[in-house]
């Protein structure tokens, strides 16, 4: 697999990834969204085919690592070599961002008609009353379309829900095809990972919002503080962190788990 393989696959496979992901949680919140309201079942499931999208395309090409959890749970059980891991994880990161900017061409309109309507611009002033008085974070009115945030804010609860979920979700993929000779399950590991994904949005999501993939929530989260968005609010970096180093270490502690139990 060369490295030009490598940009390409993990670039498109991350973009898509996050268009389509990115897509359903705009078309769910936004305003003059057909699809306004239609709940966290429609988020999950649109999750979930976003990696199989994703994944489908770049399998042939890089391998559709499309998340640093994954490639680290790789490259610790030895099936990505280590001096591979930076442009696998640079890549990925460009293809977030590039996503997140297509969900905002996309929904232009919507965060225009969302961002301007007086019941939003009205909350929105309520809430940064409230911050300057009580000093917590401030997170802007539209950030759930590019990024996750807890609904409790406990930052070894949501460390360690990130942990928790992205194990289960490096596990799966690492264990793919062991009960056929190790070969894999080529294409339909594609469909295997994104059911494990809708699953660990049904199961785990609930207190995070699942980034359970860094460059899934940082790439966006820069994307929104970046974009020409009006009243768009905070990109609360104080909690940037957790949806990065959560998933890392669930990744590293999958990798782990595979070598000592499964190799």
């Amino acid at each position: 697999m060369s490295s030009s393989d490598i940009f390409i696959g993990e670039t498109i496979g991350t973009a898509v990834l996050i268009l389509l992901g990115g897509g359903v949680c705009a078309a769910v919140t936004l305003k003059r969204s057909k699809a306004q309201n239609a709940g966290w079942l429609a988020i999950t499931f649109g999750w979930g085919f976003a990696v199989l999208t994703g994944a489908y395309l770049a399998g042939g090409v890089s391998g559709a690592h499309l998340n640093p959890a994954v490639t680290i749970g790789l490259a610790i059980e030895g099936g990505t070599k280590w001096s591979d891991v930076p442009l696998y994880l640079g890549s990925q990161l460009l293809g977030a961002m590039i996503g997140a900017v297509l969900v905002w061409l996309t929904y232009y309109g919507q965060f225009r008609a969302h961002l301007t309507d007086p019941e939003i611009k009205g909350a929105q002033s309520g809430e940064e009353a409230m911050v300057d008085q009580s000093s917590a974070p401030k997170a802007g009115p539209v950030l759930g379309v590019f990024s996750t945030g807890p609904e409790i804010r406990n930052a070894v609860q949501n460390l360690a829900t990130e942990v928790i979920a992205t194990v289960v979700l490096v596990l799966a993929i690492l264990t793919q095809g062991l009960n056929n000779d190790g070969n894999g399950l080529g294409t339909l590991g594609a469909m295997v990972t994104a059911l494990v994904v809708v699953g660990i949005g049904l199961s785990l999501g609930g207190p995070t919002g699942y980034a359970i993939n860094p460059v899934r929530d940082l790439g966006p989260r820069i994307v929104h503080a970046l974009l020409p968005l009006p009243n768009k609010g905070g990109s609360d970096w104080g909690y940037a962190w957790i949806p990065v180093v959560g998933p890392l270490i669930g990744g590293a502690i999958a990798g782990g788990l595979y070598n000592v139990a499964f190799a």
